[in-house]
C-alpha cells in the first residue's frame, strides 16, 4: 500500500481450495465442463469495497472479464463460448468483479 502505483492497483487472491470439500454452502450445479465448485478468492484493492462480501457468482474466468471490460477489449473465443453455453442452459455467466469493487 506504500507503493505509488497502489491507487491504481488490483491484487486478486484466489486459489484451488479442494473443489469446494469445505466451503459452507453447496457448489454451484455443473455439467462436464463445470461451474461445479467454487473458488474462493480475495480483491485487494483501494476500489474494494470494505467489508463486503461479494456473493455474485464468479470463477476464475471473471479475471480475465474484469481486464477484457476494463480495457474495452475483445471477448476471448474461450470466454465467448463458455458465454453461450451458460445461455443455452438458461443461465447468466460468471460476473467480471466489478460489483466487488466501489466504483462499480
Amino acid at each position: 500500500m506504500k507503493s505509488p502505483q497502489w491507487q491504481n492497483m488490483m491484487v486478486v487472491i484466489t486459489y484451488d481450495e479442494n473443489g469446494g470439500w469445505w466451503d459452507h454452502v453447496a457448489p454451484p450445479k455443473g455439467d462436464r465442463w463445470g461451474p461445479g465448485s467454487r473458488i474462493p478468492a480475495m480483491v485487494v484493492s483501494p476500489f474494494a469495497k470494505r467489508g463486503n462480501v461479494d456473493h455474485t457468482f464468479y470463477d476464475t474466468t471473471s479475471i480475465l472479464r474484469f481486464v477484457t471490460r476494463l480495457h474495452d477489449l475483445p471477448t476471448l473465443e474461450g470466454i465467448a463460448h463458455r458465454n453461450a453455453a451458460f445461455a443455452a442452459r438458461g443461465a447468466m455467466p460468471p460476473g467480471d468483479l466489478t460489483k466487488s469493487l466501489a466504483f462499480a
